[in-house]
């Protein structure tokens, strides 16, 4: 490979792991804080107030929370997962990592 050829397949390969890695860590919400990487995202669900999220492309949101269970709503579908365990939801995973008096530490992954 000559090396101008060697330098645009770099770039291109570098570009396409810069869109690869923003795209992923691209996460936001209110009531919420978000921690992203390429394979899922971590959010803080604040118990208090409007708590939902726009990650990996979908909305989520915490519906609630009842004897431990925490009850989240990922791309439109609603499940309840007990901490330490997960729940499919639209070809997503949901784990519950945390839940105290104050947030819900919620793992969604891909």
């Amino acid at each position: 490979m000559t090396r101008p050829a060697l330098r645009r397949a770099t770039a291109t390969s570098l570009a396409v792991l810069a869109l690869a890695l923003g795209g992923a860590t691209a996460c936001g919400g209110q009531g919420t804080d978000t921690n992203c990487s390429i394979d899922g995202c971590t959010v803080t669900f604040q118990r208090s107030g409007n708590a939902e999220v726009s990650v990996l492309g979908i909305e989520a949101r915490l519906v609630g929370v009842e004897n431990g269970a925490a009850r989240i709503e990922v791309a439109g579908q609603t499940v309840t997962v007990p901490v330490g365990g997960e729940a499919a939801a639209d070809g997503f995973t949901v784990r519950v990592e945390r839940v105290t008096d104050t947030e819900v530490v919620v793992r969604i992954s891909r």
